[in-house]
């Protein structure tokens, strides 16, 4: 395959900004192979941000799979893919690496081939060599299977395939549920499984990424931002997982913003990320640039020295500066308020061009927190303050709501209280009905699991409310850690909803 990946555009962004704000280079085939902090990162599942391995089913395996190598991310990039999930690979692989079920193979001809992934098939490679060896396939055969587990095909080529399958193990010897397993593996294949050099490619990228993420968290959330669309996350909650690993992020600022994404101190490695206009919702590119020219050739002095300067500025764009404190840095340094007050005042038409800065003093009440970080999400889809869950915890906490970190002190099986903003609601064709939704608060994530009878008592509530209270059960298996929704109820409280990805 030839993908166009946004992770290849952030590593390619990385490899400038490492060596010009951290001093050291950055070289995706010189990252070393075996950095205990980031087997650390993935084995606690921190992983907002790292390429393939940042979905709610990916983090819920990494604690219990806990790599150690190289070979372990491969493993894990593979694993939760529809094949082995349809094919019920997963948990037995999981229980065969944590002790807890016994290594074996469907035949012992076949040890060579499955040793690697603890008798378990997770490549189309090894498919391939299981029907050589097991079944008879000439090496045609093998490649006619390759390419009916390889894409969309039709139901009756697998078909004639399995029936091939089953009549050459028969002559090898291979019957009932031995035959069974391996057919089981190979056609479930057929839901989409990765070739291990696929996945090897996609466990460097992950693995980079998580390097980055380790070792120059500025630089990493700076390339995210700025190849963004891309991953699984939005912005806002990149900006709050960047503060928890100690980035400072400043937010956007007519006098110090570019369009992208930049970082700022000369302090090595640095640690302070400055958002760029880009962030801006509704500013144009062309328009961005325009702005950006004007301030190069000489400091915006004023708001009014913005208007004269930038004539093609469209009034909803400057409002929108002013809205989220884009002007706080100019003259006299104005408040977001006194900010709209002088916009507001501002002459309009041709008059503008020549006009004088308005000095009347603006009798607006200055913005509270929470009027600040709803400004920024109108402004911006996101902020550089407090979570918007923050401004309530106090509340919440009165009431029993647990934050997320909280969780992981809590015994399996205890009842538990949650809350936090709706960020990913999952509904996989693999889950039998069950719902899975990703909670966001000030110190992270919670997953939450919703069976199909809760999900049902509770759609609309589930599918419509963004800021979300839970009641129910802590499911901790090895470090991965869930709530199984028992009762669902809106926060009724004001708060800044993050945009979410649902059922993608």
């Amino acid at each position: 395959d030839l993908l166009g990946l946004g992770m290849l555009a952030a590593l390619e962004e990385a490899q400038r900004l490492c060596p010009e704000h951290d001093g050291v280079p950055f070289d995706l085939a010189k990252v070393p192979p075996d950095d205990g902090a980031v087997y650390a990162l993935l084995q606690r599942a921190d992983t907002v941000g790292v390429f393939q391995v940042e979905s709610r089913a990916q983090m819920a395996t990494l604690p219990r799979l806990r790599p150690a190598c190289f070979y372990d991310v491969v493993v894990e990039v593979a694993l939760i893919r529809p094949g082995p999930v349809v094919g019920q690979l997963v948990h037995p692989y999981l229980r065969r690496r944590t002790g807890e079920e016994q290594v074996s193979y469907p035949h012992p001809a076949l040890e060579p081939v499955l040793a690697r992934t603890l008798g378990v098939p997770l490549f189309q490679e090894q498919l391939m060599r299981v029907a050589m060896i097991a079944a008879g396939f000439s090496g045609g055969q093998a490649e006619a299977l390759r390419r009916a587990m390889g894409s969309k095909r039709s139901e009756a080529k697998m078909a004639a395939l399995t029936a091939a399958l089953y009549e050459g193990m028969e002559k090898n010897g291979i019957t009932s549920e031995a035959a069974d397993q391996i057919v089981r593996g190979v056609t479930s294949f057929a839901q989409y499984g990765f070739p291990e050099s696929h996945a090897i490619s996609f466990a460097l990228i992950a693995y980079a990424s998580a390097y980055l993420k380790v070792h120059h968290p500025a630089v990493f959330y700076a390339s995210l931002l700025n190849a963004w669309p891309m991953g699984f996350y939005q912005p806002a909650t990149l900006v709050q997982d960047a503060k928890r690993h100690g980035v400072r992020v400043l937010p956007v600022d007519l006098t110090h913003s570019e369009w992208r994404c930049t970082i700022e101190e000369d302090k090595r490695p640095a640690r302070t990320l400055r958002l760029g206009l880009r962030f801006v919702r509704g500013l144009g590119q062309k328009v961005g640039a325009h702005v950006l020219g004007e301030r190069k050739s000489a400091f915006f002095g004023s708001i009014g020295d913005v208007r004269r300067r930038c004539p093609d500025l469209p009034a909803k764009d400057f409002t929108s500066l002013a809205e989220i404190g884009a002007f706080a840095s100019l003259e006299g340094r104005p408040t977001r308020r006194e900010a709209l007050w002088q916009v507001a005042g501002l002459p309009a038409g041709r008059e503008r061009l020549l006009g004088a800065d308005t000095g009347e003093p603006s009798p607006l009440e200055e913005m509270t927190l929470g009027e600040r970080i709803l400004a920024d999400f109108r402004g911006t889809s996101l902020t550089v303050g407090p979570h918007p869950m923050a401004l309530h915890r106090e509340t919440l906490s009165s009431q029993g709501i647990l934050r997320a970190r909280d969780l992981a002190a809590v015994p399996s099986g205890r009842p538990v209280r949650v809350a936090g903003v709706v960020i990913v609601r999952q509904r996989p064709e693999t889950a039998k009905g069950f719902v899975f939704l990703t909670l966001e608060d000030e110190s992270g994530l919670s997953n939450i699991l919703v069976s199909p009878d809760v999900f049902l008592a509770n759609r609309t509530v589930l599918l419509s409310q963004p800021v979300l209270v839970l009641d129910g059960i802590l499911q901790n298996e090895r470090g991965a850690i869930n709530v199984k929704a028992r009762q669902v109820l809106p926060l009724d409280e004001a708060i800044c909803a993050i945009p979410s990805r649902d059922f993608h």
